[in-house]
């Protein structure tokens, strides 16, 4: 079944590129990949190492906040190869997953280092969609109407589920923590977790300015990837259509990130007069300054596959005590 899901995904990224070339030919996607340049790539990796310190930053309170040890080094390393992982294999989600796993094993608790890295997402999507909802009711002429529809729901369910989670915590919480039932001891743990590691007076605030923070970094190199692409457009016009393809981004139906991106943002930028072909070209310089951005975490990688495979050298002391116990 996930791996039905999985292809289904690809699938669906698939499709619709495949759609966005039949329409608007393959012009826009070329005309992306060659206008990558070196002040471009620098911008990407200034900005994407603002972001990721931003981000890990988070993922260092809520994880604290959760009684798990995480230094500020070692949230940066780890979100840079999650952001790599998550820029080259598909779904654009596996090196979150890897990053919740093994920070768990790491802490010797895998299911609340599982949640630290969910709520630490939640987080960052809460404000996003909460951007995009602010969005579509400041400037509702520049999101085409089924767009709206969704956005605006989007936002409703986000409330209507905070709430719910504050009220059955505060109802249900503290007697279902020592429920003889395997789901509601869960389900008490979790909703304990959001409160502690979101919720609290000493959480929420650090936790939403890096939130802000990291939404205002990605916008930014939306920017940039507009400028190399061509568009002089006026930033205040681009903000709001740049929060819209981000959020399309969330959508788990993308090959390496390109898919649903590259087609919101030919549909956004089609009905502001931009052109749906820049929209293209704008996604795909988006989509390579993103990966450029993430290439730290191939250096990461490559660097911790090569300690952990390095013999630890020894001094004169240790060796000679290793010796003595060889051959005694």
């Amino acid at each position: 079944m996930k791996r039905a899901l999985a292809w289904l995904r690809i699938l669906g990224a698939a499709g619709i590129l495949a759609v966005l070339v039949w329409q608007l030919g393959s012009g826009a996607f070329l005309d992306g990949l060659s206008r990558i340049s070196a002040p471009g790539v620098l911008a990407a990796l200034a900005i994407g190492f603002a972001t990721t310190l931003f981000s890990a930053g988070r993922w260092q309170i809520v994880a604290t906040r959760l009684g798990l040890r995480l230094s500020l080094r070692s949230a940066v390393a780890d979100y840079y190869r999650a952001l790599f992982f998550n820029g080259v294999l598909p779904a654009g989600v596996l090196g979150d997953v890897h990053r919740a796993v093994q920070h768990g094993r790491d802490s010797g608790d895998v299911p609340r280092g599982v949640r630290a890295v969910v709520l630490e997402r939640t987080a960052g999507q809460v404000v996003l969609i909460a951007s995009a909802v602010t969005v579509v009711l400041a400037s509702p002429s520049v999101v085409p109407g089924a767009f709206r529809e969704v956005v605006v729901v989007a936002g409703v369910v986000v409330v209507l589920a905070a709430v719910a989670a504050l009220v059955v915590g505060r109802l249900l919480g503290g007697r279902w923590i020592h429920s003889p039932s395997k789901w509601r001891r869960g389900f008490a743990v979790t909703l304990a977790d959001v409160r502690l590691g979101l919720l609290t007076r000493e959480t929420w605030p650090s936790v939403g300015f890096l939130s802000v923070a990291t939404l205002a970094g990605h916008l930014a190199l939306f920017v940039v990837a507009a400028r190399v692409a061509g568009v002089d457009a006026p930033v205040w016009q681009l903000v709001p259509l740049m929060v819209l393809a981000l959020l399309a981004m969330g959508l788990p139906l993308n090959i390496g990130g390109f898919g649903p991106r590259e087609g919101v943002c030919a549909l956004l930028f089609g009905a502001a007069g931009l052109g749906a072909a820049q929209g293209v070209t704008v996604a795909v310089v988006y989509g390579v300054l993103t990966l450029v951005a993430s290439l730290p975490g191939a250096g990461v990688l490559l660097v911790r596959s090569v300690a952990g495979v390095r013999p630890v050298p020894l001094s004169r002391e240790s060796a000679a005590r290793t010796t003595v116990k060889a051959t005694g």
